[in-house]
């Protein structure tokens, strides 16, 4: 383990952290090969928002690079009618967080 893997520790923390925010409905985090590491989301829900978001990234990263060769997604936002999902892709992991936007600006 090199000094940037993070600890279970430390995933669980993230993880803590970010579900307790306003408006998170999910958080799923996943490896570079898609399969869930931690999740808020039942099994079925976790394998199905880690498939279609992992195939989500793999073309929007096919995408960036055939427009710059030198450039690859660090961030990206989906906005639908119900949630927003909020994704950051790593070498290593994929953090994917969905939440309720009305809820999350509300004071």
């Amino acid at each position: 383990m090199d000094s940037n893997t993070p600890t279970a520790q430390e995933v669980d923390e993230t993880l803590k952290r970010l579900s307790s925010r306003k408006g998170v409905k999910a958080v799923v985090i996943l490896n570079n090969e898609g399969q869930a590491i931690r999740s808020t989301l039942d099994e079925t829900l976790t394998k199905q928002y880690g498939q279609l978001i992992s195939t989500l990234v793999q073309q929007a990263r096919t995408t960036v690079n055939t427009l710059d060769d030198q450039n690859d997604v660090t961030f990206m936002r989906v906005r639908t009618k119900k949630h927003e999902i909020m994704i950051a892709p790593d070498r290593e992991y994929l953090l994917i967080v969905v939440q309720n936007p009305q809820e999350s600006i509300q004071q």
